[in-house]
């Protein structure tokens, strides 16, 4: 089920748009973020553009609707993203929280500085505490109410998405929620040819397409909560090609 695409080496150039892909495997290419010494400048536009392809494409939308399924409107709520990136998920939810939920307060996590420099110079209006690391070396004195990822799963294989649900089951109060994309045909051949058309991103042009060859069908959703011992959930198909995963503690 996570064997790499056969055959495919490099995301195919316009002259190869349609050629025949195989869609039932999922990719285990490292994207170009995934790599060591990029520039911080190419960083930076990479999160400008993910944060504007969420924006329009349904990503922030999918995340609110995550929180709000797991949120206690008016209670106050702590609520961590693991892989924040920029800070722009959080960001959304800060945004649309305000005057429902008027105690909150945030925390983000992410192995790379660079993103965390971006997500930091975001002008919060809750309290928001960033940490550089890695998501399973933190340790929380108090666990936050809500856990969630957005566009994070995919950048693993098999056996750590399975410690991360544990992970991220055992260290949140009311539960957590997947934001990830769905692997489909007109899912890949849209964004490659968005990214192609308005990208001034490399890192974007790369790793979008590439993103959704690591995506997920709903079966192997169903099968890695299986094996993390999770027995109840739900997954929802949410607009465009996104799936939304909320377990509840």
């Amino acid at each position: 089920m996570f064997k790499d695409i056969r055959g495919l080496s490099t995301i195919p150039g316009p002259k190869h748009f349609f050629e025949y892909m195989d869609f039932s495997l999922r990719s285990e290419r490292l994207e170009l973020l995934d790599q060591p010494n990029i520039p911080v400048a190419d960083i930076e536009r990479n999160l400008l553009e993910l944060s504007i392809i969420n924006q329009k494409l349904g990503g922030h939308a999918c995340t609110w609707k995550g929180f709000i399924e797991l949120a206690k409107k008016g209670k106050a709520a702590h609520v961590c993203e693991i892989g924040c990136g920029g800070g722009d998920n959080l960001k959304t939810i800060e945004r649309k929280a305000t005057g429902k939920y008027p105690d909150m307060r945030f925390t983000g996590v992410d192995i790379n500085p660079d993103c965390i420099r971006v997500a930091e110079n975001i002008n919060w209006k809750r309290p928001v505490l960033f940490l550089v690391n890695d998501y399973r070396k933190v340790h929380f004195q108090s666990k936050p109410d809500i856990i969630f990822c957005s566009l994070f799963c995919h950048h693993f294989k098999e056996s750590d998405l399975i410690e991360m649900l544990r992970w991220m089951r055992e260290n949140s109060r009311s539960g957590f929620f997947i934001n990830d994309l769905h692997r489909n045909p007109l899912a890949y051949h849209s964004i490659r040819l968005l990214t192609s058309l308005f990208s001034k991103s490399y890192l974007v042009k790369n790793d979008a397409p590439l993103s959704v060859l690591r995506g997920f069908k709903k079966k192997e959703l169903e099968e890695l909560l299986l094996k993390a011992g999770m027995l109840h959930y739900t997954i929802q198909w949410k607009w465009a090609f996104r799936w939304l995963v909320i377990v509840r503690s």
